[in-house]
């Protein structure tokens, strides 16, 4: 616990600095917090203090589920077409297993026919002022073990908002940069991130 605890504080120094310090790019204003998937409690009870404690340095935070984003791709899927959608999946888990639903869900995700995460994850910044607002990126193990990457999400961001982003990575790291979401075993350890990692 202590070293998420240190983790999180050495990201709130970097959030209240002036001005902040947490992003490598000024048109990718991201930062990726890793914690262990195990610490998934613990971390979502410091999120809450972190939340506070910025407020009294008059940042207002936002917190977005990832969960909440899959679940509005899943809506707008079925809303552009009736027989696609959530309950197509849901079919077509049952008759053909879960690989190929999971890869349904990541076409729905990924292609501009269909309701792209970036620009979804970018509709939702674009109300967001980005002066004195911090936005936190949660639940993003929804995405596992393998509906999103979330290096083509940051990838996919780059020039889109100007909202200081921490996403919030459920996994391990291998060197200085390399993740390894939910630290599953037959997954790479990917290093091209070109964020600032904490933890």
């Amino acid at each position: 616990m202590s070293s998420l605890k240190d983790s999180i504080a050495l990201l709130e120094s970097d959030l209240v600095a002036e001005p902040p310090r947490i992003n490598v790019y000024h048109d990718l204003p991201f930062a990726i917090m890793r914690y262990d998937p195990t610490e998934e409690w613990q971390l979502r009870w410091q999120i809450k203090l972190l939340t506070s404690r910025l407020g009294a340095y008059g940042k207002e935070v936002h917190v977005i589920p990832m969960s909440d984003l899959l679940w509005s791709a899943l809506e707008k899927v079925h809303q552009k077409d009736d027989d696609e959608g959530l309950e197509a999946v849901i079919e077509l888990e049952k008759q053909r297993g879960y690989v190929e639903a999971q890869q349904q869900i990541t076409t729905y995700l990924s292609s501009k026919v269909w309701v792209p995460l970036w620009d979804l994850l970018a509709e939702r910044l674009a109300s967001i002022d980005p002066e004195n607002s911090v936005v936190f990126l949660t639940r993003v193990a929804a995405m596992s073990p393998g509906i999103f990457h979330v290096s083509m999400l940051l990838d996919k961001m780059h020039g889109k908002t100007k909202v200081t982003t921490i996403l919030f990575y459920p996994g391990s790291i291998e060197g200085t940069t390399g993740l390894r979401f939910m630290d599953l075993k037959d997954r790479d350890a990917l290093g091209n991130y070109r964020v600032k990692i904490y933890g």
